[in-house]
This record gives C-alpha cells, structure tokens and sequence, in this order.
C-alpha cells in the first residue's frame, strides 16, 4: 500500500500519468504472452466469465459499441490507450506542462479498460498464466494495480465485480469462512 502512495512533493496529476504509462506496460507485456492462448477462436468475445462482456468504442472512431474478439478488443484498447498518452495534450511530456481538464476522466477510462484486460486473463486465461509460470507475476502485478485504483478511486466498485472475490483477498478482505 505504501508503494502508491504519492511522494511528499509530487504532482498528483504528474504521479497519475507516470504511473499510467508503468501499468499500460504491464499489462501489455503480460497479454503479449497469452498471444498464442487468446485467438479469435479461443475468445470470440471479450469477456471476464459468462457474466461480463466488454463492447469496443473510443467515442471517435467507434461511436456505437461494438462486440468484438478479445484479441480485437484488446488490441483496439491497447492502440487507444498509445494515441492517448502519446498526445501531449492529454499527457503532456514537458515536466511541469499543465494537465488538461479532461485528464482524471481519461486517466479513469485507462485505469477501467486495463481492469477489464486484467479480468479477461484471470477468467479465461489463468491455467496458461500458471503452465506459462506466470502466476507470481500476474498476481504481483495485479496486486499493485489494485492498491492503486483503489487508492485514488480510479475505477468504479461496479466495473471491479468480475474479480471482486480476488480483490478482497489481496485487499485483506476476507472473512472468515462459515463454521462447518
């Protein structure tokens, strides 16, 4: 939990960003594993188990949600989250260079979307993440993306439910299970 913390002295926003780009990295490098795994056959739908499917739109390109494979999906969403930090805009690159207004709700929809890659991995993917030794990684990983979402309230208890039962966990959460 200390390890999300902002440092004394820091920007909020500046912590946000660079931590944005960190978790992206993650994330990414932990799905381009799972490449093999993941296919338009395997995963026609991006979805984290049968209660939860995940539609594809950026507001600009894709207005009106789309059904699309997880490796689509996953692919559309990483592509969209490089435009945005790419964009200066939005990310600036200059040290001290003013944020825009709209920066927390990009940064929440980021934070949301890389939730929902996530989810997608422990549902659908969790027995090649452990036959790949993957396992310590991916929990460490997601561990801390946690603690940071949940730190700064970057995505909504409702979009957290798919994996709500290993949150808890790593949350310390957990109660004790009902007397036998």
């Amino acid at each position: 939990m200390e390890a999300v913390k902002l440092p004394p002295g820091e920007d909020l926003k500046e912590w946000l960003a660079v931590n944005t780009v960190d978790f992206y990295n993650a994330v990414s490098i932990l799905y381009a594993t799972l490449e093999e795994f993941c296919t338009e056959r395997t995963c026609e739908v991006m979805s984290a188990g049968g209660k939860y499917e995940y539609l594809w739109a950026d507001g600009v390109k894709v207005k009106k949600p789309l059904r699309l494979s997880a490796p689509e999906y996953i692919s559309n969403l990483f592509d969209w989250i490089e435009e945005q930090i790419d964009d200066d805009k939005i990310f600036p690159q200059q040290f001290g260079s003013p944020f825009p207004p709209n920066f927390m709700e990009v940064t929440k929809t980021i934070y949301k979307r890389l939730f929902r890659v996530y989810a997608h991995i422990y549902h659908s993917h969790f027995k090649a993440i452990c036959s790949l030794g993957e396992e310590a990684h991916l929990n460490t990983c997601f561990k801390h993306f946690i603690f940071f979402v949940t730190h700064y309230q970057l995505v909504d208890d409702k979009e957290l439910a798919p994996l709500q039962e290993l949150i808890d966990q790593f949350m310390g959460r957990v109660s004790a299970p009902p007397p036998a």
